[in-house]
């Protein structure tokens, strides 16, 4: 795109529509949406002019219920939140409220710690997984963007690339839908990130819900060719 036209959500190659969407989750079979995790499944992040200010995990109810009006929707998000938090605060809300489809997001908290434990950090992330599959409901998750050039963020490279390889094995070992994003193109984007340099803008977040329909999509057909 040209570097005097300015980017907006309408205009987006990355972003699906509403219709598009809709189309894409018309025979989506989810009634009960649950989020869990740390800042990124809340959806922490800063404005972009000419996007609406929403979360992914909002974006991507918003799409549910365009399909199917009755979806009912939970996100116990919480910025900080550790994997022990999570499993301690939110699990269990997230198995009363009985969802059928639950986005696992954490992780990345715990790696911040001077004494950091990647394997509780697994573990953790393990028996998530463990539960809300028990539940029988279908799982999401995401690999996190390569984004570090703060010089500060570098050094958290090698732990946030651990953090995706758990996560994809997990999403292997429990049939979750995965949305990887960190080779996405999104990445590259000189706005995508929050002033912190650590949250999606608006704008990144509308592409990640706009991945996330594609994602259960994808998986919505691939149920219905081996049927």
């Amino acid at each position: 795109m040209s570097h005097n036209m300015i980017r907006t959500e309408a205009t987006d190659p990355m972003c699906l529509d509403a219709d598009e969407i809709r189309a894409l989750l018309t025979d989506a079979p989810w009634s009960r949406f649950a989020v869990m995790g740390d800042s990124i499944a809340k959806g922490i992040g800063d404005p972009s002019p000419g996007y609406e200010t929403a979360t992914w995990a909002d974006r991507v109810t918003t799409g549910l219920r365009s399909a199917r009006p009755d979806v009912s929707y939970l996100n116990t998000g919480r910025m900080g939140a550790t994997s022990a938090q999570v499993l301690d605060e939110q699990l269990q809300t997230v198995l009363d409220f009985d969802a059928d489809l639950v986005h696992i997001t954490f992780g990345g908290n715990d790696l911040w710690l001077p004494d950091a434990d990647l394997d509780a950090m697994a573990r953790n992330l393990e028996t998530a997984f463990a539960a809300i599959h028990r539940s029988g409901a279908q799982i999401s998750t995401l690999a996190l963007a390569d984004v570090f050039v703060d010089k500060q963020l570098r050094t958290m490279r090698d732990r946030i690339a651990h953090l995706n390889d758990v996560t994809r094995a997990l999403a292997a070992r429990y049939d979750a839908v995965l949305i990887d994003l960190w080779e996405h193109p999104l990445r590259l984007r000189p706005d995508l990130m929050s002033a912190d340099q650590i949250h999606f803008t608006m704008s990144g977040y509308a592409v990640v819900a706009s991945e996330m329909v594609r994602a259960l999509h994808d998986r919505l057909a691939r149920a219905t060719l081996s049927a």
